[in-house]
């Protein structure tokens, strides 16, 4: 047996969590409470990191970064 909490929006099913499972598995389903405030909500939406993110004034951009040194 193997538990997993998901948030279901009316059509589908979301994982909150990886699983770990590759076969197929008959699933009992329980809805435990409503989610309060809208949690149902994409987890990645696309700009939302817009003019969050700076660079730096003196970033060059064709410099080889000193990490992949070795690998270069």
């Amino acid at each position: 047996m193997y538990a997993v909490k998901a948030l279901y929006d009316g059509v589908s099913f979301k994982p909150k969590q990886p699983i770990p499972i590759k076969e197929q598995y008959e699933v009992i389903i329980t809805f435990v409470e409503p989610v309060k405030n809208n949690a149902i909500r994409p987890t990645f939406e696309l700009g939302c990191m817009k003019g969050k993110i700076k660079e730096a004034d003196d970033h060059d951009w064709f410099k080889p970064l000193e990490d992949f040194e070795e690998y270069m």
